[in-house]
């Protein structure tokens, strides 16, 4: 007997047409300095339906309490995209504290390494993808595909990662086990239900992915869970279903529905999986005719053989090794028609998508958008010239710009330093210059990256500061031009004496959010770093941000990399900036000239109001929520 499912209709979001207030934002503050102003300036444009709007915010001037202000008045659910790992953690933890009853997620690349499949034809090379899998960002990526299912009240914080290639989100959903008290069900219909969904059948612990069957019980664990559902049948129906801890295998709560999402975000059903093997098939032999038309004949040997296992997978399992390169012929899209991604899942109305899309730091996610498609494509048409892919396997892929603009809703830029495509785009600019906390923009001090008169080079005189805050109990920031520099000097600065360590983006995720933690908690006095330690990351007890080789002229020492850099340092009352330069180059005149014209008007402020600056005080605690296996 084939098992009921909950219709599409009954668990996509609402449309919210009664008006009832979703997001329920705690905080012990209200909206201060220029907070008010920027608030209502782009909640009048959200009314008005602008489709772009840009939140220009100098660093701790409380970006994402406006934002979220701007959350609850909007009242759909939001996608917040950050251009890295280590801020999305921040914001994470920032909405989570913001909403703690509503449905926060955290959206990122649960790879933590991550080879991808390519062919060097000069050294004949292939290389297989390799990938080593953070089950736990895993667990939280299929939390939040899960939630945007069921409710309403969500919020998204995600990398740029949401724009890749995501299963199918109408099978996911259509796929997904609802089961009640009473409900009509046999043991055998269950159990084939569940290896449909690709739930993995054992007979030992059950991890999150699997299910275990003793006589009529049945455990099982999503994989967006840190829980066991434990069902019992009686009479041919479902007599129990209970909440499991994992850990003491107490059960912690009786149920009396519940719904189970697969394990997997690429799910197919048998007549879409035996329509897409016959169209492989039909590409497959047109493949194989141009190659032997041509005389490539081991590329035909090669695409004949891989394909011919891939269909043979396809059909034993409903699943094999590289399944995304087949979604074109798996969701019956044509060539070249855009993927389903992470925006897929989120609620439509009348055509048009029903949310709220916030890029944060959009001088840097903009551009990632822009560029991920090109690379990606470049290596798949080698791989496609020499056989080791078909064609199809173009198609999954990230989505182009423009595919990318189609799918998100009424959208607000958020940066200290707005990129070109928000400047020309934005239907309005609100400027959030005054920090709540009278925090004016830190001083600027040049000094040579050698010292004739003292004879110390730009290394000695950082050391020699640092050392001097350390013994203070504050901390330094250095940024480096390089990954290395950043080792080599924190290798140095250990052996001399002082705590150090370093972050750049070959870090995996959970470490990344791990360091800054023990960087705030003071477990080290020194953070090393080049393109990690700017955008965003709110780290309170910093009081010196030191900038070497300031006068290298690009993209890492560029006006906009300078200003977000040195914001690390305006959130502390002590604040203090040092750029290491033997020249003052033309990047350098115009951050130093925007960041003393804000600082104007921020003291021109606090002295009108009588405000004292006071350095952000934050509580230090995990950016993620770990949960055990």
């Amino acid at each position: 007997m084939e098992l009921p499912m909950l219709k599409k209709q009954l668990v996509k979001p609402k449309n919210n047409s009664k008006g009832e207030i979703l997001f329920d934002l705690q905080s012990p503050f209200k909206p201060a300095g220029d907070q008010p102003e920027a608030i209502k300036g782009l909640s009048e444009g959200l009314l008005a339906g602008e489709r772009f709007q840009t939140l220009l915010g100098v660093t701790g001037s409380g970006k994402t309490f406006t934002a979220a202000n701007l959350i609850q008045k909007f009242n759909r659910p939001t996608l917040v995209m950050a251009p890295n790992k280590a801020l999305a953690a921040q914001l994470y933890r920032e909405y989570k504290n913001f909403f703690p009853n509503n449905a926060v997620h955290y959206f990122v690349s649960y790879y933590d390494y991550y080879q991808p499949e390519a062919y060097l034809p000069i050294t004949d090379t292939y290389i297989d993808k390799e990938a080593m899998i953070n089950q736990e960002i895993d667990r939280l990526r299929h939390a939040a595909t899960s939630s945007l299912m069921t409710r309403s009240d969500v919020i998204i914080v995600a990398s740029v990662s949401c724009i890749y290639n995501l299963g199918i989100p109408f099978n996911y959903l259509e796929s997904a086990l609802s089961l009640s008290k009473d409900q009509p069900m046999t043991r055998a219909d269950l159990i084939s239900q569940l290896v449909k969904m690709q739930f993995e059948r054992v007979n030992g612990d059950v991890e999150r992915g699997e299910f275990r069957v003793r006589g009529d019980v049945f455990e099982v664990r999503p994989k967006s869970e840190n829980l066991v559902y434990r069902l019992e049948l009686k009479d041919q129906k479902v007599s129990d279903i209970s909440v499991v801890d994992n850990t003491t295998k107490n059960i912690l709560e009786s149920l009396s529905e519940t719904m189970i999402f697969p394990p997997k975000h690429f799910v197919s059903t048998q007549p879409q999986i035996e329509a897409a093997i016959k169209q492989i098939e039909e590409e497959l032999n047109d493949r194989l005719t141009y190659f032997k038309e041509t005389g490539l004949l081991l590329e035909a040997e090669r695409i004949e053989r891989r394909t011919r296992y891939d269909v043979e997978m396809l059909r034993s399992l409903g699943y094999c090794h590289g399944i995304e390169n087949y979604s074109r012929h798996l969701t019956g899209k044509l060539a070249g028609q855009a993927p389903d991604s992470l925006l897929a899942y989120f609620p439509w109305k009348d055509g048009k998508p029903d949310f709220l899309t916030i890029i944060d730091e959009s001088h840097i996610s903009v551009p990632q958008v822009r560029g991920m498609f090109n690379g990606d494509q470049a290596r798949k048409k080698t791989l496609v010239q020499y056989g080791w892919r078909l064609p199809s396997a173009m198609d999954n892929r990230p989505l182009r710009f423009a595919e990318f603009l189609k799918r998100i809703g009424q959208t607000i830029f958020t940066s200290a330093t707005p990129g070109e495509y928000e400047n020309e785009n934005s239907t309005r600019v609100v400027e959030q210059v005054i920090r709540p906390t009278g925090l004016v923009d830190p001083e600027i001090e040049i000094r040579p990256v050698f010292n004739k008169e003292t004879n110390y080079s730009q290394i000695n005189d950082v050391i020699i500061e640092a050392e001097r805050l350390a013994a203070k109990n504050e901390r330094t920031i250095v940024n480096t031009l390089t990954k290395v520099q950043a080792e080599d000097l924190c290798s140095f600065m250990n052996k001399k004496g002082l705590k150090a360590n370093y972050l750049h983006s070959d870090i995996k995720t959970f470490e990344r959010t791990e360091i800054l933690k023990q960087f705030r908690e003071g477990r080290f006095d020194v953070l090393i770093g080049v393109n990690l330690l700017r955008e965003g990351l709110d780290l309170p007890e910093v009081t010196l941000v030191a900038i070497l080789d300031a006068d290298r002229e690009g993209f890492l020492r560029s006006q906009t990399s300078l200003l977000q850099t040195m914001g690390r340092a305006a959130r502390n009352v002590s604040g203090r900036i040092i750029l290491y330069a033997d020249k003052t180059t033309n990047s350098m005149e115009l951050a130093i000239s925007e960041s003393r014209r804000r600082r104007i008007k921020q003291l021109e402020y606090n002295k009108k109001h009588g405000i004292t600056p006071q350095t952000i005080i934050k509580k230090i605690e995990d950016m993620l929520d770990h949960q055990e296996n």
